[in-house]
């Protein structure tokens, strides 16, 4: 059994830590994007209650995807620079 470095322990949990918020933003999206994919009576009347409710939609998109970004660039630069080094 290989041991791991701290290194790649902190890379591990920050990069879950950024999959998971990405997939957050994402759910958070789907009334949303619903509507926007396939408008209906039924998408309608559910963006409409959302709303009333104080439902946004611009925070999961610029701040998914600000963290979406962040953490593709992350996993880019560690697999380029730190995979397969000691």
């Amino acid at each position: 059994m290989s041991t791991q470095t701290r290194g790649k322990t902190v890379f591990l949990l920050t990069s879950m830590v950024g999959w998971l918020l990405s997939g957050g933003a994402l759910i958070y999206l789907t009334p949303f994007l619903a509507n926007r994919v396939s408008p209906s009576a039924t998408t309608n009347v559910w963006m409409e209650n959302l709303m009333r409710g104080g439902y946004n939609p611009t925070l999961a998109l610029l701040g998914g995807g600000s963290i979406l970004l962040l953490t593709v660039i992350g996993n880019a630069v560690w697999y380029k620079y730190f995979e397969g080094k000691v």
